[in-house]
């Protein structure tokens, strides 16, 4: 009865959701024809524009390394290996020997704004203040709210010459590197010239990245056209325009592809593949470091405290029966990474199907399906890489309560879910919440594991928003954190990550794959083994 009444509700939110973004696609102007690549964004409304985006990373994707660049940047140029770093705004970085918390950044030369002003040193300067010094002019904290939690290594910074930067890290930290490709750089000339208004530079920005934005409507479009002066000339785009239209919906989006009203899709519904493929669209996908899990809250009073009732949801989901309602577009998940990486250990506890002991376990603990383990969970209706967060959560739900775990949804926008990661299972924003489902990307150990585990990163700090607090996972991260020798660190994690399994610290579902889909006449796209893509190399062919 739980499981039916939950359901429907579900159904209801996602049909008035539908019927809402329908009326949106049906509103959305003609394009004339040309290179015009029209883009449907899992996104309710256009992330932020003002350097540091929101809307998770699907924010990043296109409007943050569109229009803008890190200091380092990702190369996204393979389909067949994870993505590295590469050098961005910065030619080159590296750490002082003798003091490892130092770092010493040289900055490329010759690059400008799309306003055409000067990146130099005081520019990287301007654009650390808007997100760490309150007392500055251009202190921004919707910025600093978005990034400040990817870079908690951040102490000090200052100009070492025109073309020359240092920063100092709170303690050694050998993934620096890592975080400062959340750091994107705005134009201080153009926030002068709007007045010293980040609402004003937001409908009018300047970065330095392959892309300008050049319209701006929220909740309906941005458009982005090429930077035909971008430093770097391999990547400057070849299409002429982009359409990024906010379409949260997946069978609105599919209905959007196949009415030729867009080119692209993020997310397509699973069950309209093959209608799609007979139409000649190109479906495309990639696996890629990403995990959709539940992160438990460790509070006083939360369920998940107890092991039994942890280990017991994980050996509830049917993974393989979840992965053919997605049309086979999914990884199922044993652990935050995949057993083939190298941080994945040897945990004695397996990740599996086994509603038998699943029982057993939650009958030591005094539970069952006539006394069922009550859990609410914040989830989402759609959102960067959250995958088709309705069907699979209804789907886990019906798995659960076979058992004896009952789940209560909380179902949000994602553009609410989000912000409240930080803000923690405490706030009143979680509404007495015991879990969260958010996904999220695993490219470095910071990313993966620290921001989520670590003590220190509970909120307002970082994301462990259930406020996990275990003397071994800190000393094990700790020590990770200051191995510089990449075999030597990467021993350390496979030890923490083994630890976490065997704890059911979390409920591991799914790895994404990130499945597109696109009209047959758009060519160029290389699906990078990443959450983010380059849509440089992209194109309509004529």
């Amino acid at each position: 009865m739980v499981y039916k009444k939950i359901a429907a509700a579900l159904r209801q939110a996602r049909r008035a959701a539908a019927v809402t973004v329908s009326l949106t696609v049906l509103s959305m102007p003609v394009m004339a024809d040309g290179q015009v690549l029209r883009i449907a964004m899992t996104a309710s409304d256009i992330p932020l524009t003002t350097g540091q985006p929101d809307s998770g990373f699907e924010g990043y994707r296109f409007l943050g390394y569109t229009v803008y660049d890190a200091l380092i940047n990702w190369d996204l140029s393979s389909a067949d290996e994870v993505s590295g770093l590469t050098p961005g705004l910065a030619e080159s970085w590296e750490v002082d020997e003798e003091d490892t918390r130092v770092w010493t950044f040289t900055l490329r030369q010759g690059v400008s704004f799309h306003d055409g002003s000067e990146w130099n040193a005081d520019a990287a300067i301007w654009n650390l203040d808007k997100v760490y010094d309150e007392e500055s002019p251009q202190f921004d904290a919707r910025q600093a709210g978005n990034v400040r939690g990817r870079i908690p290594a951040m102490d000090q910074y200052e100009k070492v010459d025109d073309h020359t930067i240092r920063f100092t890290t709170r303690e050694p930290d050998a993934w620096f590197p890592y975080q400062l490709t959340f750091l994107l750089f705005s134009s201080p000339a153009q926030w002068e010239a709007l007045g010293g208004d980040w609402d004003a530079f937001a409908r009018e920005p300047s970065g330095t990245g392959p892309f300008r934005l050049t319209r701006l409507v929220p909740r309906e479009r941005a458009v982005l056209e090429p930077n035909a002066d971008y430093w770097d000339a391999e990547r400057v785009p070849r299409i002429e325009r982009i359409e990024l239209i906010p379409m949260p919906e997946s069978s609105t989006r599919t209905s959007a592809l196949l009415s030729d009203q867009v080119d692209w899709i993020e997310t397509p519904a699973p069950d309209a593949i093959p209608r799609m493929e007979s139409r000649g669209m190109t479906i495309t996908s990639n696996p890629y470091p990403h995990t959709w899990p539940y992160q438990f809250s460790m509070l006083e009073g939360s369920p998940w405290r107890d092991i039994n009732v942890r280990k017991a949801a994980n050996l509830a989901v049917d993974r393989e029966g979840l992965e053919a309602l997605l049309g086979g577009l999914m990884v199922p998940a044993a652990g935050i990474v995949t057993p083939d990486h190298p941080w994945y250990g040897e945990p004695e506890f397996e990740t599996r199907y086994d509603p038998e002991e699943a029982m057993r376990l939650l009958e030591e603990s005094g539970y069952g399906p006539d006394n069922p383990v009550e859990v609410k969970v914040l989830i989402s209706t759609s959102g960067s890489g959250q995958m088709q967060p309705l069907a699979m959560n209804e789907y886990i739900q019906q798995n659960l309560a076979e058992v004896g775990i009952a789940l209560d949804f909380e179902v949000l926008d994602w553009e609410s879910l989000f912000p409240n990661w930080r803000r923690g299972a405490e706030d009143p924003s979680s509404r007495g919440a015991h879990a969260t489902n958010i996904t999220f990307g695993w490219l470095d150990p910071f990313a993966a594991f620290y921001r989520f585990m670590h003590s220190s990163m509970a909120p307002p700090n970082g994301f462990n928003w259930g406020y996990m607090d275990d003397p071994e996972y800190d000393r094990l991260l700790d020590e990770a954190r200051v191995t510089f020798d990449q075999e030597a660190q990467d021993a350390i994690l496979a030890e923490f990550h083994a630890r976490m399994v065997d704890d059911a610290a979390w409920l591991w579902v799914a790895h994404d794959v990130g499945p597109r889909a696109m009209q047959p006449r758009v060519k160029g796209f290389v699906q990078a083994k990443n959450w983010f893509q380059d849509l440089t190399p992209v194109y309509i062919e004529e």
